[in-house]
């Protein structure tokens, strides 16, 4: 089915891609998902492949474009979007295609099946989807990242949680479902961040992401690149928490509460090899 608002400027050639995908808004404190979309982005040769046109999607009252200008002095207007692109991974089972820009405000149904047009077209294998939200963990710990998967088959195999949410949602979730009718397995990671930073991008939250990420599908993030920016970030916050006593003996609370609970990323086992063992399974059906 062509979809009018997804624009293609070329088809790529991809092997077995897991398509990636985030968006800014109400799933994305922190910055946190759209971050660890754009930290792939930039660690791969990436090439745009499609562009969702903003005309249709956007309250322009409530999601105003930007005007810059550009290196030769020309003003520009910078309108709120989707793209995807594709990069090949060297050494990877998989390729991958990113989609990323801003949730819409407007005609889901038709914004989630272009997103899902771009799957099918490129022929992904899995979709994962990246979630943030303000949560009580502290600053000076690493996040933990939930993942849930409405396929039993994939929740079960990779010890994942299946949805169990019913209230309002985000365009995420309303993507979720116009994928399970496609039967395109997809896997959501969401990170919590701290309540009480708002604002700016988390380092911290998006290297959480990117660790997962890399346990899943099984290529390299380049998450370790993200230390000094964590460190300064941690800094600036620590500061900034230090001014207030009762904010900062309650940081010492999350942090003691983490401290007990948190198991380590080690013990969730070859997670790339139990998704690569379900998709030749599916692949083979």
């Amino acid at each position: 089915m062509v979809v009018s608002e997804l624009e293609w400027s070329t088809r790529p050639d991809v092997q077995r891609p897991i398509l990636l995908a985030a968006f800014e808004g109400w799933f994305d404190a922190g910055e946190a998902a759209t971050g660890a979309i754009d930290w792939i982005t930039q660690l791969y040769e990436t090439e745009p492949i499609a562009y969702i046109d903003a005309e249709t999607f956007f309250d322009f009252q409530q999601q105003r474009p930007l005007i810059h200008f550009d290196d030769q002095g020309h003003r520009q207007i910078e309108w709120p979007h989707s793209k995807a692109t594709a990069a090949n991974i060297e050494g990877a089972n998989h390729d991958v295609v990113l989609v990323s820009g801003v949730e819409p405000h407007l005609r889901w149904n038709t914004f989630t099946e272009s997103v899902t047009e771009i799957a099918s077209v490129v022929g992904a294998e899995l979709v994962v989807t990246l979630g943030s939200n303000y949560g009580t963990v502290p600053h000076t710990r690493p996040p933990e990242v939930v993942g849930s998967s409405t396929n039993r088959s994939l929740a079960s195999r990779l010890g994942l949680g299946e949805p169990s949410y019913q209230g309002p949602t985000g365009v995420i979730g309303a993507l979720h479902q116009r994928l399970d009718d496609a039967e395109i397995p997809v896997i959501s990671l969401r990170v919590n961040t701290p309540h009480y930073v708002q604002g700016g991008h988390n380092p911290n939250a998006t290297q959480a992401l990117l660790r997962r990420l890399e346990l899943i599908c099984g290529f390299d993030t380049d998450a370790a690149g993200l230390d000094e920016e964590i460190v300064a970030w941690q800094n600036r916050v620590t500061e900034a928490v230090s001014e207030d006593v009762e904010v900062s003996q309650y940081v010492v609370m999350l942090e003691q509460q983490v401290d007990e609970s948190v198991e380590p990323l080690g013990g969730l086992g070859d997670l790339a090899a139990e998704v690569e063992a379900f998709l030749r399974e599916r692949n083979d059906e």
